[in-house]
């Protein structure tokens, strides 16, 4: 009998194959839109491996190890887009990060629990572990995307040198300081935690078998060959995405939101999968990680990226963005410092999602 191999082994081994055989060259419509779609075959390819290995090393390793996938491909996204965009692109980093805090923070945590609170009535998680990471996350997200807005060393929201390199350092640090504590220090307040009337948790990786090592290797290896393709076919899809956006008439910032919805799909899937398993705690990991590591991750490369790349970089949030960045803030801590969420928080979040999407349409 022979074994059907899976479309995770086949469309990262695809898309490698296809950038080796279109690199340089000059792509028509129809190779435009098939290496589109193995662009987005592989970045839920990357997501899937990085989760096979992830139940393999546990939680809260595994969302770390999602997170840090999630964010590789972000960065070369951003990074490919910059590199061809010249002055235009000087908020395409701004805007990206910002979109990849308000969909991860309102968006994943909102589905999360809404689809928690509908099947269990409240949700019920870890506020000591979720309100760490949103304390993190917030002085990240203001030290990195707020103070450019106000500081005078230079003009327009742009940090001076010596500030992008304390920001840079300083998000790694933050980052850093909060994988040590969710991993070794506090590690047990990240833990996912029963919801009422649950005997156990569903798909908990305590009762369920591991993947084995072989299988974890496997998908280490589909893991790096995915992440190549994403990478090689950013680069090659990069004009065709800033075409498209302007073509639809949106703003050149919406950009960022369509490469943040992007690479964010599979994490807000596999945050909806542990809320449907009353696994809240994991998809707030899930959201919240993403966020950090978006922005602890993301800032320094940047940062790192600018001694050769050409052109402003201009990092502080407008007036509306900021606004809609305190909203979430304050409904976050409202939400996360119970314990405990109903189906309201989770509206709540999306509410604020649909006024960032609607707002970088129609700024």
């Amino acid at each position: 009998m022979v074994k059907r191999v899976s479309w995770t082994v086949v469309v990262p081994v695809l898309a490698v194959v296809a950038l080796a055989a279109t690199w340089g060259d000059h792509l028509g419509p129809v190779l435009i839109a098939l290496e589109a779609a193995l662009l987005i075959g592989a970045v839920l390819a990357a997501v899937h491996h990085a989760e096979v290995v992830a139940h393999q090393v546990g939680e809260p390793f595994g969302s770390l190890l999602l997170a840090a996938a999630v964010t590789v491909i972000e960065v070369a996204l951003i990074l490919a887009l910059m590199a061809s965009g010249g002055n235009e692109a000087a908020t395409l980093a701004r805007d990206t990060v910002f979109a990849a805090v308000m969909i991860t923070m309102n968006g994943i945590a909102g589905v999360s629990l809404l689809l928690g609170s509908r099947r269990y009535g409240v949700t019920l998680f870890n506020a000591q572990g979720s309100g760490a990471a949103l304390a993190t996350l917030t002085t990240l997200a203001t030290l990195s995307l707020v103070l450019p807005t106000f500081t005078t060393s230079h003009g327009g929201r742009e940090f001076s040198p010596g500030q992008l390199t304390f920001a840079a350092v300083a998000s790694l640090g933050l980052y850093l300081l909060f994988v040590f504590t969710q991993t070794v220090r506090h590690r047990d307040f990240f833990l996912p935690v029963a919801q009422k009337g649950q005997k156990r948790l569903l798909g908990d990786e305590s009762h369920a078998e591991p993947p084995g090592t072989g299988a974890a290797l496997r998908s280490l290896g589909l893991l790096l060959v995915a992440l190549v393709a994403v990478v090689g076919l950013a680069e090659q899809e990069s004009p065709a995405i800033e075409h498209l956006v302007s073509a639809a008439g949106f703003p050149q910032s919406f950009v960022g939101v369509v490469i943040a919805s992007l690479v964010l799909l599979p994490e807000t899937l596999a945050a909806a999968r542990a809320a449907r398993q009353g696994r809240i705690q994991t998809s707030l990991n899930l959201a919240y990680g993403s966020s950090l590591a978006s922005i602890g991750l993301t800032i320094p490369a940047i940062a790192l990226a600018e001694i050769w790349l050409k052109g402003p970089l201009l990092l502080g949030l407008g007036a509306t963005q900021m606004v809609l960045f305190a909203l979430t803030v304050v409904i976050s801590v409202l939400t996360v410092v119970p314990g405990r969420a109903t189906r309201l928080q989770g509206e709540l979040h999306l509410v604020v999602l649909a006024a960032f999407v609607f707002l970088a349409l129609v700024p």
